[in-house]
């Protein structure tokens, strides 16, 4: 299970961003935008952002837009990996605003950013807030198999857990900045991420479907594992049957009926996410992205990626250069 997770994590380039932290009292309450708003702010080069808060003192609610308060205490993690538009505040009723707008804080120099405000004891709110970019397309079957909103909670026990010590460490970084802060921090959101995606796999319903709950399982979590460690094999649905122990027509139902595509399928969408990746490196020519995603030639390869992209990858490797362009000059200060 945890290789063919790993695999996808890897091929989506999940990069862990900026971190703001918050140390207020109540009335407090800020906006948060959704992806398509924030990414260009926070991270221009990334595809999708995600966005999750981790409580690190006091109480708050969140609310996503059009639906109901999730109330939050300290060891509480929420994330939004559709990066939905929500709200953060300390009371529902507070009025919308009355806080931090991150739409407003546009210096990339500022990151990470600390939010103090007066504080109160026991009424004191502490927030880490962070935010991770990843590829959405061509393929990302995780981002398709979380929930719109994702809580794992630390509560018995949050200084000794796993999100007990991220709290901490993310509080200092962000709070100390010491040489290098940014990218220990870059790195604890992914650590963050992936320990609530795997909480996550563990508390699913046994009947649940869906890609996450594929990977759980020990026949598809196999062939799954296979498909992604050898991309360019020539697999049949044959072979991969008698590698995972199930006959042709009992892995093909079950497959289908976890992961919601035909085994030969998903791996023709795979094969596409990998190339994808290296279309975007640059430096790999078209023939050699054909071979080790297994197209006997150039030209088949360039068929099947325009078929299931949508476009040819020449293209795609031209729009992928100008957008991490963009983003360089985005990102340059002002007359530098």
């Amino acid at each position: 299970m945890g290789d063919a997770l790993s695999d996808v994590l890897r091929a989506v380039r999940l990069t862990g961003a900026v971190f703001v932290t918050v140390d207020v009292s109540p009335p407090w309450s800020a906006p948060v935008p959704g992806a398509g708003t924030l990414a260009p702010i926070i991270m221009p080069s990334a595809q999708h952002l995600i966005s999750y808060h981790l409580v690190t003192s006091g109480g708050c609610f969140v609310i996503p837009v059009g639906g109901e308060p999730v109330r939050l205490e300290t060891g509480d993690v929420i994330v939004f990996p559709g990066g939905a538009p929500h709200v953060i505040c300390s009371d529902p009723k507070t009025p919308p605003g009355a806080g931090f707008d991150i739409r407003r804080v546009r210096p990339a120099e500022q990151w990470p950013y600390r939010i103090v405000g007066e504080t109160k004891g026991s009424e004191r709110l502490g927030i880490v807030c962070g935010f991770l970019g990843c590829d959405a397309r061509p393929f990302n079957p995780l981002l398709a198999a979380l929930p719109a909103t994702l809580v794992v909670s630390e509560r018995n026990g949050a200084n000794d857990g796993w999100l007990g010590q991220f709290m901490r460490l993310a509080v200092a970084e962000a709070t100390d900045k010491r040489a290098g802060g940014e990218s220990v921090l870059a790195r604890l959101s992914e650590l963050m991420f992936v320990e609530a995606v795997r909480r996550h796999i563990d508390t699913l319903p046994a009947e649940q479907t869906g890609w996450l709950a594929g990977l759980r399982d020990r026949f598809i979590g196999r062939a799954l594992t296979l498909l992604h460690a050898q991309p360019a094999h020539p697999w049949t649905l044959e072979e991969l049957a008698r590698e995972v122990g199930l006959s042709r027509s009992s892995l093909a139902d079950r497959f289908l009926h976890l992961v919601g595509h035909p085994p030969m399928q998903y791996l023709a969408q795979w094969r596409m996410q990998v190339a994808a990746g290296l279309l975007t490196n640059g430096g790999t020519s078209l023939a050699e992205i054909a071979a080790q995603v297994g197209y006997a030639s150039e030209a088949a390869f360039s068929r099947a990626f325009k078929k299931i992209v949508g476009e040819p990858p020449a293209a795609w490797r031209r729009q992928k250069s100008n957008a991490a362009s963009a983003a360089v000059d985005s990102a340059r200060p002002p007359g530098a």
